[in-house]
């Protein structure tokens, strides 16, 4: 996987990532990082300017046009075929994790971080295949999206992960929450281990695992399991719970 950042701030983007998980992935070569200084490629005669009033009035500066295209086309002439080009906005569609699992499958993604009032749209027209937002709220710029999204995505990319069933059997699997997880000691303050945990029995934790992921769901993220992956077996447990609930 190789990503491509197009940003004002390029020295955000490679000391954000170059550390733990995401840094090893990229020493080891399972993935690569390129921020992208779109200042390099601003008109001569602005000296390194990338914005200027907008049309119409109003408060702020717009990202010009010309020099997110030049640094788009820079990067997209050194990749195979036409990659996508994700613009983080708020006015794009939420990130999921089932769209950090199609991402996974790309080569080369590039991600364009605004800045200011936002970009010129007729570039956007021009060059953005996705519009990706990571929540109903707005930040200064697009970096941090763009990182949330590249350790998303990357966590993906085999032998990223030390253990690949950890990327699998999480939060989100069959779009379900993670069941709740414990180590040592077997008592902590009063509180123990699940002793269903301690059996050995892999069938029953793995019964009692899925159990406690429709149970942290309902509770937490009742919005889930409208399109969560559900058996008859789910779906009678949860009716269950409800009737619980419904009684207390």
């Amino acid at each position: 996987m190789n990503y491509h950042v197009l940003t004002l701030f390029p020295e955000m983007i490679l000391e954000g990532l170059h550390t733990s998980i995401i840094g090893r992935a990229i020493e080891k070569g399972l993935i690569s990082l390129e921020a992208v200084n779109i200042r390099d490629f601003a008109l001569e005669s602005r000296k390194g300017r990338v914005d200027d009033y907008p049309y119409g009035g109003g408060a702020g500066m717009v990202m010009q046009a010309e020099p997110v295209y030049r640094a788009c086309r820079h990067v997209t002439e050194k990749t195979e075929g036409t990659p996508r080009v994700i613009y983080l906005t708020p006015q794009g569609n939420v990130f999921t994790q089932s769209l950090a699992e199609e991402l996974a499958g790309e080569k080369d993604l590039v991600f364009l971080c605004g800045h200011y009032e936002g970009i010129d749209e007729r570039v956007l027209e021009e060059v953005v295949t996705d519009y990706v937002s990571i929540g109903d709220y707005v930040l200064t710029g697009g970096e941090l999206p763009a990182m949330v999204m590249i350790d998303a995505i990357s966590r993906l990319v085999p032998g990223v992960l030390n253990n690949q069933e950890s990327a699998q059997f999480e939060s989100f699997q069959d779009n379900l929450l993670e069941y709740p997880q414990y180590s040592r000691p077997e008592e902590w303050r009063g509180k123990c281990v699940p002793p269903v945990l301690l059996s050995g029995h892999h069938g029953n934790v793995d019964q009692w695992r899925r159990e406690q992921s429709l149970k942290r769901t309902l509770e937490r993220r009742p919005d889930l399991l409208e399109t969560a992956d559900l058996t008859e077996k789910d779906r009678k447990y949860l009716n269950k719970l409800l009737a619980n609930m419904e009684e207390t």
